[in-house]
């Protein structure tokens, strides 16, 4: 490569970048939904996608600081992808890059675009003044749609901290089988193993034998909340991706996986297939279909807000503003009254969701229980979790700056319902 020049694949994996964000902050898209055929990225190779993905997923997470950072050198913000290809810039040297490579690829960026043509000198200028190293004052702050509940449920602190935790990138955690070969990485306390280093998953040790599989270590709780469940029969509610109908079914259930989703639930059918385990995958609409029999245990990971997994989609505070929370709320109460009809007497279930909201937490436990008479709280007994994660009512309340100091965890509210036949 010449000296000066930029690599022109790394320059596609770039542009490809800056469509992503343009998408998210100018169109209200997640990434989850560019990713297909006629997205920006269907022309780059794997590791390509992936590149471009990382690099969008830096920027959401500190849109604020590095908007702050650029504030100082523009007396007003340019068009969105112009904007754009600065933050890049900006964040990319904040990683370590080299400063005139970057810059010089973020100048090609603004030259390349019909729209942007005119821009890249301001692009020039603007990125030459950046210093170099870790972005300046406070990470991004939540929405204030998300923020001010959370502040009121467990104060400035803890919020805080869990932006802190929401500013750098998950790690990535396995739930694993015994007797299978494992990927090199930390024990946590609750028996997932975080790696040390993740790079291409499908290539580390055991992932072809299927003796593990990708889940955040809090999201891998709710499974063991049930008790043992060998030989029973259980359904998994709203089941795609799977990882929760893996750990069923390697427990040793007769498990029913149901989602709406057909397209989500074929991540699943790989899984079972690279795994050798077991499920029955239903795709129907949960408040409509009927089961042929009675569960011994079901567990409901109900459609939610999602706002506890920002660190691993710091899209979602750019797309969602809260009004579809009222909504979930509503529907949540629906499947959990639907869900206890399919159980047997003394049968039991664990209500999950991945919010920070306590209305789709500890606020629908204590609604299910005034509705439901014969339902006792069955408080949690696992290895590794903390007595301050239990709230008063016996629910597990995970957030994600627990275990900070080895890279927090995905926000969950988790509760185990049993019938009393009262």
């Amino acid at each position: 490569m010449e000296h000066g020049k930029s690599d022109p694949r790394k320059d596609s994996t770039r542009a490809a970048a800056v469509a992503l964000l343009d998408n998210v902050l100018g169109d209200g898209a997640m990434l989850a939904q560019l990713t297909g055929e006629d997205g920006p990225l269907a022309a780059l190779s794997g590791p390509e996608r992936a590149r471009a993905q990382r690099l969008a997923l830096a920027v959401l997470r500190s849109v604020e600081p590095v908007d702050r950072l650029l504030g100082g050198f523009m007396r007003k913000a340019p068009p969105l992808t112009v904007l754009n290809i600065l933050r890049l810039g900006v964040i990319e040297m904040a990683a370590g890059a080299a400063p005139h490579g970057v810059v010089n690829a973020c100048v090609g960026l603004a030259r390349a675009g019909k729209k942007t043509q005119h821009q890249a000198g301001l692009v020039n200028a603007v990125l030459r003044q950046v210093p170099p190293g870790p972005l300046p004052g406070p990470v991004q702050k939540m929405p204030r749609w998300l923020r001010q509940p959370l502040v009121h449920a467990w104060g400035r602190e803890a919020v805080a901290a869990m932006e802190a935790v929401q500013a750098a990138p998950a790690p990535v955690d396995l739930t694993l089988r015994a007797g299978f070969a494992q990927p090199e990485g930390l024990a946590l306390p609750t028996g997932s193993l975080r790696l040390t280093y993740a790079g291409q998953v499908s290539a580390l040790p055991g992932y072809a034998e299927g003796g593990w599989w990708v889940q955040d270590a809090a999201a891998a709780l709710a499974v063991p909340l049930l008790g043992n469940v060998t030989g029973q029969r259980v359904l998994d509610l709203c089941a795609a991706p799977g990882g929760k109908t893996l750990q069923l079914a390697a427990a040793g259930a007769e498990v029913v996986a149901l989602d709406i989703s057909g397209a989500r639930l074929g991540r699943l059918r790989d899984n079972l297939a690279r795994t050798g385990l077991s499920a029955r995958v239903v795709v129907a609409d949960a408040l409509e279909w009927q089961p042929d029999a009675p569960f011994d245990a079901i567990l409901l990971d109900a459609p939610c807000s999602a706002t506890g997994t920002i660190r691993r989609h710091p899209d979602l505070p750019f797309v969602k503003d809260g009004s579809e929370v009222a909504g979930l709320v509503d529907l949540q109460a629906r499947l959990l009254d639907r869900a206890f009809a399919w159980l047997k007497p003394g049968g039991r279930l664990v209500y999950v969701t991945c919010s920070l909201l306590p209305e789709e937490g500890e606020g629908q436990l204590a609604a299910v229980l005034a509705r439901h008479r014969g339902l006792r709280v069955r408080r949690p007994d696992l290895a590794g979790i903390e007595p301050g994660w239990i709230t008063p009512e016996g629910g597990l309340r995970l957030r994600p700056d627990y275990w900070a100091d080895r890279g927090g965890m995905d926000g969950f509210f988790m509760a185990c319902l049993e019938t009393t036949g009262v």
